[in-house]
């Protein structure tokens, strides 16, 4: 069963632009050292609770998003080998010198599989 890491960070919304360009190195990255696949994506229908959600989960401030991403792994060695790799690539240790978000009000961590399921029909389609 795959292991995954999830994050959790508020962007303003004025970097957004400088956020996806971060994205989408480290999606390169990632997959460069290993990861079986990487996702970042926008709060889109995320809607504010009464106790809690995922705005306040980061300290939400005004002209603030949410993006929460994943990445996934063969398992947790995998996912440790993978880490290591990508925390030591000069090309993140560079995107993170401007980071365009509070990296302070970031959460994230590492999941085991506990139920797993794919719509292999709808997944082939998609590929086509």
């Amino acid at each position: 069963m795959a292991y995954v890491d999830y994050f959790v960070m508020p962007v303003p919304e004025a970097n957004l632009d400088a956020y996806k360009k971060m994205a989408k190195l480290s999606a390169k990255v990632w997959i460069d050292h290993g990861a079986l696949q990487y996702f970042e994506g926008l709060a889109d229908d995320a809607p504010e609770g009464k106790v809690t959600d995922f705005y306040r989960a980061v300290k939400r401030k005004d002209g603030e998003t949410v993006v929460v991403g994943y990445a996934v792994y063969k398992n947790r060695k995998h996912r440790d080998e993978v880490m290591k790799k990508t925390m030591a690539d000069p090309r993140m240790a560079n995107s993170m010198k401007n980071m365009p978000f509070d990296g302070k009000r970031m959460f994230w961590g590492g999941f085991k599989g506990l139920v797993e399921a794919e719509n292999k029909t709808a997944t082939m389609a998609a590929a086509k």
